[in-house]
């Protein structure tokens, strides 16, 4: 593996010392890329070393001391990945937030962390800071980067970032001294950076990740799976998600491969298909809405290419996934398969900008065996990995070779798990958080005082094999009335498959039979409804139409009978659901900024439309608050139709 033999041992304690290693070693090579107005711009790691200590200077010259926080709020930008390490340069703590984070979500974090200084990505940004700042006591200047709009904004605690850089380089002669005497000084214990969990049960907590955590869990997973200087990375994911910390600033740190950032959300797919990622990470998410986008280009195409598509396709399945692992296949399934690969395999993974990964990963929710089995069988290397904030980002992650849809693999190297009496996961590694900011009772309720971490999650190890199976949340996890098994989101990833569905959340813990709230996906939805000459003016009309009922009845019948083939799950069939009148949302507290679940939160706020559902009701009217884009609150009211679904008698208890 190239120059992936760095690290402690070698006297480099920090991100900032990787970074100088990086210039030394990899000077003229392309450190981060960015696509402006149709352009990608180049940074080499000599010109981004250089651009980091101009940014360092001017922190210094504004005022930044050692133990400040800075915060950082934007898209992914090179210079706000270097606006995080000219903060760990100086001795400050970088503290990045969720960009599409509501002011009020802000506040919160900038007033825990007690932020000084704010690194702003643009006048959106800004604007939400200043609507807050008068209960933001500590706050005393905000930089920001993109100027537009900026210029008749009172300057006398705002500043250009490209300025604070021209600052710094002015004085240079004068500052240089302290810069480097802050650098030295920095230790392999000391904080690399502040992340806040996405808080799906409360108000987010700050994870203190030391230099120690990052650059161990970037080394060990770095070479778990031979990534190399030569990679090239997509950094589009929330500068704020402990994810795109590891990959964009950790493992690219450490192995001095190339971040790319694309020029905005909307350009994303696009941007990806150039870039040709070599080494993708992607929530369960993104890649179902992938596997929709094509679903849905496939329904508009001719009967013949429908044809060979499926024809191919289901070849792919059977011996893809053997041939990905290096596992004997006869000579004909190779001929068919390669012949797959000219006609569609190809084809379809430039499309989708994963013609050249070598290593993809997705975790942050379990995804869907289906879809996680289409993607490997198209000869894409695409594996799971459980993790979480509070451990540096890996816990398990799959060998090649042993990677199933069913697990999330093994222990990552330098991991220890176990599994306590009432099933919950524990670990402890090199990478497990230092500690809460300012909450030592969830620290030592999360942290026992030998390391091992509490993950909230239920699951077990294989026998033989080794490797870690999630069943669920161990909070979710509970019993029906009659004492069998109920794991929601079990159900929840099985429904989410379907490309008309965009999220569930089913119901049934300490009751007779399981029901569920589903969101239709609009866009796949939608198609349908235009290729069939069907009007609708919003949502809300779609989702209560009766053929789109009927269809979202198919699907959670077809899951009820996929649910009833596993002994252990199969009480958790759903007997009744409903489509909600709106799609669940971040901005209505619904989600999280990670577009994870709040089931409690979901659970009370619909409590009516829970009881509709075990009362037997067939329908129920309903008005909820709902969050425009301007922050504006309103109401829209629904009478949305409840519909009973087909279930499968099991041995454990006859269905009814």
């Amino acid at each position: 593996m190239a120059d992936a033999t760095v690290g402690a041992g070698d006297g480099h304690l920090s991100v900032p010392a990787l970074l100088h290693h990086n210039a030394t070693r990899h000077g003229d090579k392309a450190a981060y890329r960015e696509k402006e107005y149709g352009v990608w711009q180049n940074w080499t790691w000599a010109q981004t070393e250089k651009e980091v200590e101009a940014l360092a200077l001017g922190l210094i010259n504004l005022g930044v001391n050692k133990g400040d926080f800075i915060a950082i709020i934007g898209r992914n930008r090179p210079y706000l990945y270097w606006a995080m390490v000219a903060a760990q340069s100086v001795g400050a703590v970088p503290v990045p937030l969720y960009q599409d984070a509501v002011a009020e979500e802000m506040a919160y974090v900038l007033d825990h962390c007690g932020a000084r200084f704010v690194v702003a990505g643009d006048q959106e940004q800004v604007d939400k800071v200043l609507e807050i700042q008068d209960r933001l006591s500590n706050l005393e200047h905000m930089i920001y980067l993109d100027p537009r709009g900026m210029r008749k904004y009172d300057h006398s605690r705002l500043h250009e970032y490209s300025h604070v850089q021209e600052q710094g380089r002015a004085a240079r002669d004068e500052l240089t001294p302290e810069l480097e005497r802050r650098r030295s000084a920095l230790g392999y214990d000391d904080t690399c950076v502040m992340l806040y969990t996405s808080g799906t049960t409360g108000k987010p907590k700050g994870v203190v990740l030391s230099n120690r955590n990052i650059i161990e869990t970037a080394k060990a997973s770095s070479e778990f799976d031979h990534l190399r200087a030569g990679d090239e990375v997509l950094a589009y994911l929330p500068m704020a998600w402990v994810g795109d910390f590891i990959f964009s600033i950790g493992q690219a740190y450490w192995t001095g491969f190339c971040v790319n950032c694309p020029e905005s959300p909307d350009t994303m797919m696009t941007d990806l298909k150039e870039i040709g990622p070599t080494y993708y990470f992607a929530p369960p998410r993104i890649f179902e809405t992938q596997l929709t986008s094509v679903m849905i280009r496939m329904e508009d195409a001719g009967k013949f290419k429908q044809w060979l598509f499926r024809h191919f396709m289901a070849h792919a399945r059977k011996v893809g996934p053997a041939i990905l692992d290096g596992k004997p296949v006869g000579i004909w399934d190779r001929f068919k398969y390669a012949l797959g690969e000219v006609a569609i395999y190809g084809p379809l993974k430039n499309t989708l900008g994963f013609g050249r990964v070598r290593v993809g990963y997705t975790a942050g929710e379990a995804i869907g065996p289906e879809i996680f089995d289409f993607y490997r069988s198209l000869g894409i290397n695409l594996k799971q990995l459980y993790g979480q904030t509070e451990a540096s980002v890996f816990i398990t992650q799959q060998p090649d070779g042993e990677v199933r849809s069913d697990t999330v693999g093994v222990p990552s190297p330098g991991v220890e798990i176990r599994i306590a009496e009432n099933g919950e996961v524990f670990y402890r590694s090199a990478g497990t958080f230092v500690e809460y900011y300012k909450n030592p009772e969830s620290t030592a309720d999360t942290k026992d005082p030998e390391g091992w971490v509490a993950t909230g999650d239920a699951g077990f190890i294989e026998e033989g094999s080794g490797h870690l199976r999630i069943i669920d949340r161990a909070k979710d996890v509970g019993q029906m009335a009659d004492g069998r098994l109920f794991a929601p989101k079990y159900v929840e990833n099985k429904l989410k498959f379907f490309p008309n569905i965009l999220e569930a959340v089913v119901f049934g813990a300490d009751r007779e039979t399981c029901t569920a709230f589903i969101n239709i996906d609009l866009t796949a939805v939608g198609n349908w409804a235009e290729r069939n000459n069907i009007a609708y003016a919003s949502y809300q009309e779609l989702a209560g139409h009766p053929r789109v009922l009927e269809t979202i009845q198919a699907h959670v019948e077809e899951v009820n009978a996929s649910v009833a083939e596993d002994d252990m799950l199969s009480g958790c069939q759903i007997h009744r659901f409903l489509v909600l009148h709106k799609e669940l949302d971040a901005d209505d507290g619904e989600l999280t900024r990670t577009r994870k679940v709040r089931r409690k939160i979901i659970a009370e706020k619909f409590d009516d439309l829970v009881t509709a559902l075990y009362d037997g009701s067939d329908s129920i009217y309903t008005e909820t608050e709902v969050t425009y884009e301007d922050g504006r609150k309103g109401k829209i009211r629904a009478t949305l139709e409840i519909r009973d679904a087909k279930v499968v008698p099991t041995a454990g208890k006859a269905a009814a």
